[in-house]
């Protein structure tokens, strides 16, 4: 266990650094430059990775609550709830993200384009909707789950050394668990269909510019690169979500969580969170000609010494 604590943790904290450099850049970008809005939505999605990262490391969090005598009640509830909201806001998030970025890049001639100038219009009500949806519905963990009491008369489920979940009626579980995979399922469907669209798009594009320019200026093109971006990213996500839903929901169902589970859970739940950045980072022009202008800053600064 000790060994997997020590990858969970290092997970997390190249994870955060990630996401905190992201989120830095973005700050930079809505504050000081006229943001895309699909910056607005990549700002709100870094910072839920965070959130999410912190909250899968047990020990930061736990060191937190501890420095300030909280209760183990609280804590568990506050992990549980925290976690469960940031979790479904990151598909919900993922998944407005690619709807976006399709209205974005869809030609004048389709149906997508009459969209294009309302978008901040549009955002700002997607975000109360997703907001307040998840929040709401996911108060149910603060009522199913608390500290383990060790008394045989409740029926719990011990999750960690002192949390568990509270045993609740077998048609309130039915319902969450239709409700999570309704939502789980039309959100996926909606990623694949707008990354699937988006790629045809773009090979079109590309396919358009190969009579007008040479297969050398083709390689390095924005489109094919935000084409592989896209991909990479719903590919990513789609395999580590369901893989994190069907070990969490399979646990659950059949009482069989254990430390091992949890870890190997964890660990699939983090990747998403800790990859997203890195193809972020490496994808967008603007932080790697920023990259690029601080090296030679920082290059010029060393050489005058």
């Amino acid at each position: 266990m000790s060994s997997l604590r020590i990858v969970l943790n290092f997970q997390a904290g190249f994870g955060i650094l990630a996401n905190m450099f992201l989120l830095v850049f973005y700050t930079f970008i809505i504050l000081c430059y006229r943001p895309k809005p699909t910056d607005t939505i990549s700002y709100q999605l870094t910072f839920i990775h965070i959130v999410l990262l912190i909250t899968g490391a047990d020990v930061w969090l736990w060191d937190i609550f501890d420095s300030l005598n909280i209760e183990n009640d609280f804590k568990c509830k506050t992990n549980f709830y925290i976690s469960r909201v940031m979790r479904g806001l990151s598909i919900c998030i993922t998944c407005l993200l690619s709807v976006f970025q399709a209205v974005t890049i869809s030609p004048s001639t389709s149906f997508l384009a009459k969209f294009k100038h309302k978008l901040k219009k549009y955002m700002i009500s997607a975000f109360l909707f997703i907001w307040s949806f998840n929040l709401s519905f996911t108060s149910y963990r603060i009522i199913y789950s608390g500290a383990f009491t060790n008394v045989s008369e409740t029926k719990q489920l011990k999750v960690t050394k002192i949390c568990s979940l509270f045993s609740m009626n077998y048609i309130i579980r039915a319902l969450i668990l239709a409700v999570t995979t309704s939502r789980d399922v039309f959100l996926v469907g909606v990623m694949l269909n707008t990354s699937a669209y988006m790629v045809i798009i773009l090979f079109r594009h590309q396919r358009q510019h190969k009579h007008l320019h040479s297969l050398s200026h083709l390689r390095a093109s924005p489109e094919k690169r935000a084409t592989q971006t896209i991909l990479l990213l719903m590919v990513c996500f789609v395999i580590m979500y369901w893989v994190d839903f069907i070990i969490s929901s399979t646990a659950v169902l059949l009482q069989m969580y254990n430390p091992v589970i949890l870890s190997v859970q964890k660990f699939v739940m983090n990747v998403y969170p800790t990859i997203a950045p890195l193809i972020q980072i490496s994808s967008d022009n603007r932080i790697i000609n920023m990259l690029k202008h601080m090296q030679s800053v920082c290059h010029q600064i060393f050489k005058k010494r």
